[in-house]
Parts: structure tokens; sequence; C-alpha cells
């Protein structure tokens, strides 16, 4: 069910601008990614897009360097909120500096060289890391600088890089509380494993038998427990960091018929204050799983459409992408925000499909909002993302070139 191929992004002319001058930031990262078409285990092409907003030219790659890099990490001086978002370059090889005020022309202010087909991006505040899983490895970015500093190899590596829905090789990261470790889920085609790669050594010191494509990857807050979203498979998967012993809980809250092709699947999950996990399916409900009991329980949407990215808002909204009518979703694109301690729910239609979602605060006006970016994975995926005010629900939409489709907040640090 995978779109046709598209070709991918290779212009990138124009000159790198000038990096700004900002605070250090607190601890901020997920990432994920997600796709709602049945698996294949294939390297499918990118699905097609439609034509795309016209964009500005984008700065040129920062050169990569490779070689071991290890972090240390120092005192931490006062929270800023952070300005810009990362977003992957899903059909290209980038990471995008983006800020979203920009409203004309292309809203990337920068751009850094990263690896092939990127997927999820993890960060660590402390030590101004990015961890970017491509087809090729996991990139290391030092963030100061805006430079990949490393690539870390998989022990399961693809034998050929590949782009699209369907490519092997790195998907959803996450990093460790403390920076030294990355968990990546790595896609093999029949099957797929949790990597746990110690950051100084370049060693893979893991690697974990999970779902077959987990599309998010996330780390409990003491770091003790990492927890995978296997799409195809129904399933989170919870892995013990120190013993590595995993266990499945299945996840299927309108069955499990049509396996592969089904679109009642899960794609990501956030993590509530109490260690839960927060997913969300169809616009129908929004499952509550307790990671240590396996238990679920539910709370009613009225959204109404296929979902993918979550986001968890400061105050404790999640913030769902949907995108229209698909399996046993009936509404069309739109954009939910709902409290999951009362179930108050507002809902409003969009005229795009989008992959994922991260929360923004407006540094102007202070005021909270949702960036969903247009990197979806079926058809209709575009150059760009739509800014939502969490307030009003007033949208823009900003330009980002090459298909983003994991958007992350990037910690405020030292001009390069």
């Amino acid at each position: 069910m995978a779109a046709p191929p598209v070709p991918r992004r290779t212009d990138r002319p124009g000159n790198r601008r000038p990096r700004h001058v900002v605070a250090w930031a607190a601890a901020l990262g997920v990432a994920v990614l997600a796709a709602c078409t049945p698996g294949g285990a294939g390297d499918d092409a990118a699905p097609a897009a439609p034509p795309s907003p016209a964009a500005s030219p984008q700065t040129p790659a920062t050169t990569p360097a490779d070689g071991p890099t290890t972090p240390a990490p120092d005192a931490v001086p006062a929270v800023e909120t952070p300005r810009f978002l990362l977003a992957t370059e899903a059909e290209s090889d980038g990471l995008a500096v983006v800020d979203p005020t920009i409203r004309e022309g292309s809203a990337v202010v920068d751009r850094i060289e990263v690896g092939a087909a990127p997927w999820g991006v993890a960060v660590h505040a402390p030590t101004m890391r990015a961890y970017v899983s491509t087809a090729q490895g996991v990139a290391v970015v030092n963030l100061a600088t805006r430079e990949r500093v490393d690539l870390l190899p998989y022990r399961d590596a693809p034998a050929r890089v590949a782009f699209g829905e369907y490519r092997r090789g790195g998907m959803g990261i996450a990093v460790s509380p403390d920076g030294a470790r990355v968990h990546v889920a790595v896609h093999r085609g029949d099957s797929s494993t949790l990597e746990t790669i110690d950051v100084a050594s370049r060693e893979v010191v893991a690697s974990t038998p999970v779902g077959l494509r987990p599309f998010d990857v996330l780390v409990a807050a003491d770091g003790g427990e990492v927890y995978t979203v296997d799409h195809d498979t129904f399933s989170v998967h919870v892995v013990d960091t120190t013993t590595f012993e995993a266990r499945r809980i299945e996840v299927a809250p309108f069955g499990t018929d049509g396996g592969l092709a089904s679109f009642e699947k899960p794609h990501y999950a956030v993590l509530d204050d109490d260690g839960s996990l927060l997913l969300p399916y169809q616009g129908r409900v929004l499952v509550r799983l307790d990671p240590a009991t396996g238990t679920t329980t539910t709370v009613a949407s009225a959204a109404d459409s296929h979902q993918h990215g979550v986001a968890r808002a400061p105050d404790g909204r999640v913030v769902v992408v949907g995108n229209g009518p698909f399996g046993n979703a009936t509404g069309g694109p739109n954009v939910t925000v709902l409290d999951p301690a009362t179930g108050a729910e507002q809902v409003t239609s969009l005229t795009r499909r989008h992959e994922t979602v991260t929360t923004w605060t407006d540094p102007a006006t202070g005021r909270p909002s949702a960036v969903l970016a247009g990197g979806y994975t079926q058809a209709e995926a575009w150059d760009g993302a739509t800014v939502v005010d969490l307030g009003t629900l007033d949208t823009y939409e900003i330009q980002i070139p090459g298909r983003p489709q994991v958007v992350v907040p990037l910690p405020e640090g030292p001009a390069a």
C-alpha cells in the first residue's frame, strides 16, 4: 500500500546563514516516527507528495565529521524556552533547524548533513547533542556548533541504503537521561531489534528483539526501561536497560483483525507524569498503558480521524495529528487537543495531512503552540509544517523543504 516513488531532493544551494547567540536550555527531547500503511519487508521508495509551497533556497549542509566523540556535560545554567525546532528531512540527508516564526519563504535557518534517509531524532540538552536515526547509522550532532561529529554504526546495518516508509535501518530513537546511551529501533525487513549503543565506546552493548517496525522509542524518566511502539505487531515492548530482558504487551483496542493490512495499529506514544504511556487510536480512543502491569484504560475521543503523531503540552494535555478516513475512522484531517485527566477535547479541521507533532512557545508572544510536520509517510506529504495556537486553534503554515518527518524542540545554546 506504499505510494509510488518520488525523486529525492538534491538541490541544496545558498550560503550558510549566521547562527544566533542564545542561552542554554534544560533537557528536552524525544523522537519518534511512525507510519500507518501495512508493513512490507522490502526497501520501498518514498511515497509520492503533492505540490508543496514554493521554498526559498536552503543553506548548504555542514560537512560531516566522523570519529568518536564523548561529550562532557558542564553545569547547566538557567532554563531558556527553545526558539527553534529540529526536523528530519526524510527524503534527503539533512537535519533542518527551523524557525517557526518565519512565515514567508523557507523557515529553515540552518541545515546539518547527517546521513541518508533520517527518520527520528532524540535530543540530550545537558550535553547539547542530538542523535538522528538514519539508514546508515546513528548520527551524533553537536548542537552548539551544528555539525555532525560521529556516525555510530548499527550491529544490524542494512545491506543497502534506501528511502521511504519501508526502508531498513534506524527508526524510533531515544537517549538515556544521563546521555551515555542511545536506544534505537532498527528495522531489518522481516524482524526488528532495539539496539543500545554506548556513546563513548561507540559499541552496541545489546541488540534486543522487539516487535516489527517500531516507529517510536521512549525511555522511562529514571532510565530503567525503554519502550518500543511496534506498529506492525500491535504491541509495546518493555525492555529492562540492565538485563535487556523484554516483555511484550499487546495494545489493540479494536483487535488485530487484518494484520498488516489493518489501520487500527499503534503509531506513537508519550509518557505521562505517572510513567504510563498514552497512545492515540483512530481519533476514537486514547489508550493509557501501565507498563508495569500491562493493564490499559481508555479515554474517549471525538476526533474520528486516523491518527499518527502525538505530543504532550506543558499543561498535560495531548496534541494528536489526525490524517483522515482510514480504517474505522471516517473524518477528515484534523488536530485534537485532549485532556487525558478530564476528557475535555478541542478538535479543529485541517486541509493537509501530517506525520508528527511537537509543542513550541512563540518567543514574541509567549503563546503555546503545536507544530505539525508535513512529512506524512503515505501520499499527500508536503514540504512544510502547520503551526497551531493551542489557545485559539488558529493555524498558519511554514515551509520546510525535504519532507519534514519528525520535529522536536532545539535546546538553546551558545553560537558556533
